[in-house]
């Protein structure tokens, strides 16, 4: 693949290795430093002139420094006159403020993608932001990858009933997610309703549909502190669930995350690598990733080579 750099950011050099050991290259060089007073220091160190260039940045960790640190990237590509600059981000950060929900609040999701435009990104890869409506808040071409393709692969190949289970959405908002899984199974799919009193706190919780002698699985896009989740699988093994499975794609896992995994009744939280997992893997023996890097890096070949990507939609690459 001529004409081709892809730089890594710092907050998942693991996913970056693996994506172009997937397309045979190797990472182009960049260092990433911070001053003493904490400004953030990029340093191309090589030619990017008329390159098409691929920076990959999940918003993970110390999320800002991590967002600070990408715009410097593509702004320092695209002054050094490269042809196109294409931000992969798997995790797309502040992708839940993306709606006016109460006065005064901000959309920062907005502001995030103005920042991105600005600093010079030609073209956007991610994926399942938490709102499909966020591509609309571009002027630049924005592909929403999706995870399902390899969630389906995985429950055909780790759950040996999976003939006879209900997908379950935690939240009504998921119902769409849900339902698209449910179908492609040919099984059934529950809702929980549920009322929070505040933000990552949630009230009480209603079952919509059966679970009743059936393996259930939860499917979310992302578990930060893991409430609604945990209080979901209490909810679903009242409801007569012989096991209870969950899937999200990004597992941020803040907070009290982790301790309230290990001490819900799980027989697996599977997550994919958007997010750096080594370490919550550590302190949790429950949670199990399903590697996205060959769809990511799919994706990144059939860009590069003018090709569609909707084929990702519904595959997972081999």
């Amino acid at each position: 693949m001529p004409n081709i750099k892809i730089f890594s950011g710092s907050s998942h050099q693991d996913l970056s290795q693996k994506i172009t050991e997937r397309l045979g290259l190797e990472l182009s060089k960049v260092v990433t430093k911070k001053f003493s007073n904490q400004e953030t220091c990029v340093e191309i160190g090589e030619s990017v002139r008329g390159e098409d260039v691929y920076i990959v940045q999940s918003g993970c960790g110390e999320i800002n420094d991590s967002l600070m640190e990408l715009l410097i990237m593509i702004n320092a590509c695209k002054i050094a006159s490269a042809s196109r600059v294409t931000a992969v981000i798997p995790c797309f950060p502040y992708a839940r403020q993306d709606k006016k929900d109460k006065s005064r609040a901000p959309i920062s999701a907005k502001l995030i993608a103005n920042m991105l435009s600005i600093a010079g990104a030609d073209h956007i890869i991610t994926m399942d932001l938490h709102a499909s409506q966020i591509q609309g808040f571009f002027d630049i071409p924005v592909d929403n990858l999706y995870a399902e393709p390899a969630v389906l692969k995985w429950i055909r190949e780790n759950i040996s009933e999976w003939r006879d289970c209900t997908i379950v959405s935690p939240d009504a908002g998921g119902a769409k997610r849900v339902t698209s899984i449910a179908d492609h199974l040919n099984v059934d799919f529950a809702l929980i309703h549920k009322e929070r009193k505040k933000a990552n706190e949630v009230d009480h919780m209603v079952l919509v549909g059966d679970v009743k002698d059936r393996v259930a699985i939860l499917v979310d896009d992302m578990a930060d502190t893991c409430g609604t989740i945990c209080h979901a699988a209490d909810k679903l093994l009242s409801a007569g669930a012989t096991r209870v499975y969950a899937i999200l794609t990004h597992g941020i896992f803040s907070g009290p995350a982790i301790a309230r995994i290990n001490g819900a009744s799980f027989e697996a939280v599977v997550v994919t690598n958007t997010i750096p997992q080594e370490d919550k893997m550590k302190h949790c023996p429950k949670i199990r990733v399903i590697d996205i890097s060959m769809i990511l890096a799919e994706a990144i070949r059939r860009t590069h080579n003018g090709e569609s990507v909707s084929y990702l939609f519904s595959h997972v690459p081999l």
